[in-house]
């Protein structure tokens, strides 16, 4: 099912400039576009929308220690409450995190590489107020955490 994603600004990269206007196609695990929510709202008529407030961009990358938590769930629970949709392979030695990790569907990344919404790319997305709190982090397409 597709879904296109909106919210008032965009950004495409983690530090590029936000635009107005613009919204993410999403096909399964897929980008399937970026561009202006009229003309994507127009080609895919029908389509379930998704109006989110604050800034849409890229799930964001995690390249430091799993923040600290009773159980290996919980610590990767605090990372999607942020945002967080990658991490860096170095911060996994436990195994029983590294399963908590793949469990969620997270990236692991041998390096650090900066996250881009760009068709074909997976669909990791967030949603930030203007403050920076994470309203919205979709990993592989799924909506994981949501506030209220």
């Amino acid at each position: 099912m597709l879904t296109l994603h909106s919210a008032p600004l965009l950004r495409r990269t983690p530090d590029g400039e936000p635009v107005p206007g613009q919204a993410v196609l999403v096909g399964g695990d897929r980008v399937e576009a970026v561009g202006p929510l009229a003309e994507l709202s127009e080609k895919y008529a029908g389509v379930r929308v998704r109006r989110w407030q604050g800034v849409l961009g890229p799930g964001l990358l995690h390249d430091g220690p799993l923040p600290t938590a009773p159980t290996p769930r919980e610590r990767v629970h605090a990372l999607l409450r942020h945002g967080v949709t990658a991490v860096l392979a170095e911060h996994l030695a436990d195994p029983s995190l590294r399963a908590a990790v793949d469990r969620s569907d997270l990236l692991v990344l041998p390096t650090a590489v900066a996250p881009t919404l760009r068709p074909d790319g997976r669909a990791d997305l967030a949603v930030h107020d203007v403050e920076g709190a994470c309203l919205v982090t979709v990993v592989a397409g799924r909506i994981v955490h949501r506030r209220t």
